[in-house]
């Protein structure tokens, strides 16, 4: 038996018991001037496994493979960012800010109980702060490069939040996707559809989609239709309850989106928060197609070695 399909069944045995093996550290590739081992592998399917319930749902060889892609990924960025930046480090206060916003869907409300979190997952709290520092600071790096690139109709959207009558929201989550040529369109889709079937969108999203959304399985949350661009409205609009989108062709790919819920509300809205919060909405939309065009960039030129 190989090493790496040796380490995939401890990882997935650790992955319940995290206490009850122990193995010897190895090196397994590098990524630029990085080494990344086993013990990092493990540690990366740990934070996985405690930000999403799904992941433990699949398979060995697949945990291995998004924990490793998982942390290739992190490094590119973090490579990049050090061309840049004279420290990856921003302020603490600011930071926890972050984390704990980022962690509130564990019910997490202080830094206290997210270390307690932490320590029962035998994950370290400084790691966590390494991980959202790398992700903030390549946020900047994207604004900083593309805000300018943002394109946006605002006297569209004026008229649109004008002429809505009742306010809709959607719950959905995402699965963004690269090919080729456009040959292997229904092919990719088709594969990805059968996992949807099935393990779950969940799941799918932590297999396939290239967005960061995809350790959380793909979830975005409630949008306003108002804040979705016209191609996309017009496919979520006729798509039902726990049903998925066909493909949608976007700046960086494509997008299958499935809707969770819907909810219509004849609440007042105040037009000036509402026109800031699509125009926001619209502005994170296209930087996180910028950031994944550049980010596939810069991976193409990264030294990645298995050892």
């Amino acid at each position: 038996m190989s090493l790496i399909k040796k380490l995939i069944i401890l990882f997935f045995l650790l992955c319940f018991s995290f206490q009850s093996f122990s193995f010897e550290n190895k090196i397994l590739f590098k990524v630029n001037n990085e080494i990344i081992t086993s013990i990092d592998i493990l540690n990366e399917i740990k934070y996985l496994n405690l930000i999403n319930n799904d992941f433990q749902k699949l398979d060995q060889y697949q945990i291995y493979e998004i924990a490793k892609n998982s942390i290739i990924k992190e490094e590119v960025k973090k490579y990049e960012l050090k061309k840049i930046f004279n420290e990856l480090k921003i302020d603490d206060k600011y930071l926890n800010e972050i984390i704990l916003d980022y962690f509130s869907k564990l019910s997490i409300n202080s830094i206290e109980n997210l270390k307690k979190l932490l320590d029962e997952s035998n994950l370290e709290f400084e790691k966590i702060q390494t991980k959202i520092t790398i992700q903030v600071l390549w946020n900047q790096l994207i604004f900083n490069k593309f805000s300018n690139n943002v394109k946006i109709n605002k006297q569209l959207v004026k008229e649109e939040i004008n002429k809505k009558k009742k306010n809709e929201e959607y719950l959905i989550s995402e699965i963004v996707f690269n090919i080729k040529n456009k040959n292997e369109i229904d092919k990719k889709f088709n594969q990805i559809n059968n996992e949807i079937k099935k393990n779950g969108f969940a799941n799918a999203a932590i297999l396939y989609s290239i967005s960061d959304t995809s350790i959380n399985g793909g979830e975005i949350g409630w949008i306003n239709q108002n804040s979705l661009s016209e191609n996309i409205k017009k496919e979520i609009i006729n798509t039902e309850i726990g049903q998925i989108t066909k493909p949608i062709k976007i700046t960086s790919g494509f997008i299958i989106l499935k809707v969770e819920d819907k909810r219509v509300s004849t609440i007042d809205i105040d037009l000036n928060k509402e026109f800031e919060k699509i125009i926001k909405i619209k502005t994170n939309e296209q930087l996180n197609q910028f950031s994944n065009i550049y980010f596939n960039k810069i991976k193409k030129d990264a030294k990645i070695k298995k050892l």
